[in-house]
This record gives C-alpha cells, structure tokens and sequence, in this order.
C-alpha cells in the first residue's frame, strides 16, 4: 500500500478509531461494575479490546501493557510507520499499519463476597460480582485518553505540514 497524500491522516484516524472503542469499552465496563444479574445470567463479564493489523495475512495481536508484562513486543509493533522508498518517490507504508478492532470477552474469575442478604446470593449466601478492577479501567481510560491525544495531535501537525506546502 502506497502512501498517498491523506495517508498520514488515514493512519492516524485508524488509531483514533481503535482507542474510541477502546474507551467505549472501558466506560460501559466501569458502568456494569457492580452488575450481579445480566440478560445472559450471572455477573458481567469484563469486555477488552482486541487489535489487530489489518491488511496483513499474518497480522500479530496488538497486547495491551496492562494485560502482558512483555512490553517489548508492544513497543516493536508500534516502531516505525513511514519509511521512505526513495528519492523522488512516494513514500511507502508498512504493511498491517491500520488496525482492525473487535471486542472480546475476558475469561478471568469473578469476584465473590459473602452476603447472605443480596437477591443474587447462591445458597452459602456468596454473591459472584463482575471481574471489573474499576483502579486498572481508569489506568486504560488514561492510555487510550493519551493515544487519542497523539493521534489528533499527528492530524494537525500533517494538516499543517499540508497548509504549508500549499503557501510555496
């Protein structure tokens, strides 16, 4: 894929679109963090976000650093976006730079209280509450806040470079 004009802002609006999904999820997961009863029966269940290169057969999961210790490979996936191609030529883009995103489930172990005296309590009187850790939502709530900052920031900074090129 070649990169055009606009392809600096495609790139960008690729990850304010990921990181908007991703705060959507981080806010209905604080919203749902104390619901002990949904449609499908028993407690809600964390959602994540999953991101993935997309236009690459063999795209790599994108980790959230909060989920893997192995910050490196995170850090590698993101290294370099635009490399040039040659002189007098356009400039080519990495292939997987725009990023597919999905929704997933997280299988970690709800939490269990004993109250004898809530609705939702099984017969010992333990209630299984959502596997929502409201601390760590707000520490994704503040890193896709960040990206999302980055990535308007990186669609002034090409628009300007294109208001600039239009002055010569």
């Amino acid at each position: 894929m070649s990169l055009r004009i606009f392809g600096a802002i495609d790139l960008s609006a690729s990850g304010l679109r990921g990181q908007r999904t991703k705060l959507e999820v981080v806010s209905e997961n604080i919203a749902n963090a104390e619901t002990t009863r949904t449609e499908e029966g028993g407690p809600y269940r964390r959602k994540r976000v999953v991101m993935e290169a997309a236009g690459n057969e063999t795209a790599k999961r994108i980790p959230s650093p909060y989920q893997d210790a192995n910050f490196s490979s995170l850090l590698r996936t993101h290294e370099s976006h635009l490399r040039p191609s040659g002189l007098g030529q356009e400039l080519s883009l990495p292939q997987g730079s725009t990023v597919d995103v999905s929704e997933a489930l997280d299988a970690g172990r709800f939490k269990q209280i004993y109250d004898p005296g809530h609705p939702d309590a099984d017969e010992e009187g333990y209630v299984l509450l959502p596997n929502v850790n409201v601390v760590s939502e707000m520490v994704d709530m503040i890193a896709a806040t960040r990206a999302y900052e980055a990535n308007v920031s990186a669609i002034e900074s090409a628009k300007d470079m294109f208001l600039q090129a239009l002055e010569i």
